[in-house]
């Protein structure tokens, strides 16, 4: 659906109305998800309730589950906003007073005002989908929740940035190789209130921690021919283009060039590229100068990141602790990124080592059992996408075991949702046909089915691929 502005008018009249229902509140729940982006939404909805001098609790869960859904419901605090959550079941909520700041494909049997036959519940639904957008990239839970923190009072502008993380941390620059639509207006907020500096560059990950040869080593999004997974082959780019990696005895980080040597690089990196493949390469990035350098929170592809070990490792609070600039969060912190790169890294050799892709017609697929977290598997599908062992042109899902079933994680690229995939549909239909629940994004969704349901649903999975790109 084609937004048009006065979609636009009508969300923002939407957030103003959501907002002056806030300030009245006595007590505020706030339920929020586990990754970058909830972290951050989360971050937000509490430094918003908590300077109007709310009463006010925040609480992080993976997923909405049945326990979730009578949690929200029976909550005894005045309202509930929940972020980053809640939009895909919107037809199992019951209470009044309810705020959802969500950007994920909301439930299609909910209608405004009213959840079950003879039942209505003032729900404030704040979601782009609503308004003809597309919550895939133009803008995020975090997103969102900032809209209605700025609405609450204008000097929120000041969290801004935390949106920007957040979108940044759900990929939404990815399409266009920057923030757009929404994420712009955001952006330029977050911009002018000098909470983050917009500048073109090439947009690996690192720019701000890894040493020189492990910034263009371990680029896999696109592959640099000679470089990704060669560190010897990075030592002679570098040494050819007279590049030190080193300077009083310390290793140089990308972020310590100066711009000639940037140019320099990125001209020889340019030209190992397909034209395709130079746009993913190079475009915008975004720094947090407020930061010191080291801190690996000063590059919001970075800051994103540690939000994310915090949330996978069961402390979200760690990570809602960093958003609200507490020095000593980051020690914790450390210890979860940590175990976040040791669990990414050996997931990633468990399914290469054990060869467990598996390809059929319109889709491949992986079942890791219980050798991966099922945190973390999502990231590992996206990143084993842009990998050898992988067919960019058809979407990869993967199993997990978990507490309540089989976690599935669905992953593809953007072009193939430009030809008409949407794994939203996908995952949250087959699920219920086999009795399980999902939904998502039309580029990343997931679900939970039952364990002895694996061979049905991918068959399902597959069909609704094939009608959906056919």
């Amino acid at each position: 659906m084609q937004a048009t502005d006065g979609d636009l008018g009508r969300m923002y009249k939407d957030i103003d109305r959501a907002a002056d229902g806030l300030r009245k509140a006595k007590s505020v729940l706030v339920v929020s998800h586990i990754d970058a982006d909830g972290i951050s939404a989360g971050s937000i909805a509490t430094m918003t309730v908590k300077r109007l001098g709310i009463e006010h609790r925040t609480v992080f869960l993976p997923k909405i589950d049945t326990d979730a859904i009578d949690m929200i419901n029976n909550a005894p605090e005045d309202y509930v906003w929940v972020c980053d959550l809640g939009s895909g079941y919107l037809s199992e909520f019951t209470r009044s007073n309810l705020i959802i700041t969500d950007h994920h494909v909301p439930d299609p049997k909910w209608r405004k005002k009213q959840t079950v036959l003879d039942s209505f519940a003032d729900i404030d639904h704040l979601n782009p989908h609503t308004y003809g957008r597309d919550g895939s990239y133009e803008t995020c839970g975090a997103g969102m929740t900032y809209l209605l923190a700025k609405s609450v009072d204008p000097a929120n502008i000041d969290l801004a940035y935390l949106a920007v993380i957040g979108a940044v941390g759900d990929f939404q620059d990815t399409n266009h190789s920057k923030l757009v639509s929404i994420n712009r207006d955001i952006l330029n907020d977050a911009v002018s209130n000098g909470d983050v500096i917009a500048e073109d560059d090439l947009r690996f990950f690192g720019r701000d921690s890894r040493p020189l040869v492990q910034f263009f080593q371990y680029c896999s999004d696109p592959r640099l021919e000679g470089l990704t997974d060669n560190a010897a082959g990075c030592m002679d780019m570098l040494e050819f283009l007279h590049i030190p990696i080193k300077k009083d005895g310390r290793q140089r980080v990308w972020n310590d060039l100066d711009r000639d040597e940037k140019d320099r690089i990125t001209d020889n990196i340019m030209e190992l590229l397909s034209v395709e493949d130079q746009k993913r390469a190079y475009g915008e990035m975004y720094t947090l100068p407020k930061f010191e350098p080291g801190t690996g929170l000063r590059d919001a592809k970075e800051y994103a990141t540690v939000l994310n070990s915090c949330g996978r490792y069961d402390d979200a609070e760690t990570g809602m602790r960093i958003c609200f600039g507490e020095k000593d969060a980051l020690k914790d912190a450390e210890r979860n990124r940590a175990d976040h790169r040791k669990h990414i890294s050996s997931a990633l050799a468990y399914v290469r080592d054990n060869h467990l892709i598996r390809e059929r017609k319109f889709i491949q697929y992986f079942d890791a059992g219980d050798k991966i977290r099922d945190t973390v598997v999502g990231i590992v599908a996206g990143m084993l996408l842009n990998t050898p062992e992988c067919r960019r042109g058809i979407p990869i899902i993967a199993f997990v075991d978990s507490d309540d079933g089989i976690k599935v994680s669905a992953r593809a690229d953007r072009m193939l949702v430009d030809k008409g995939l949407d794994l939203a549909v996908v995952m949250k239909t087959a699920s219920e046909l086999v009795g399980g629940y999902g939904g998502g994004h039309n580029v990343a969704a997931g679900a939970t089915i039952p364990a002895e349901k694996k061979e049905e649903f991918l068959g399902i999975a597959e069909d609704i691929v094939s009608s959906q790109l056919i």
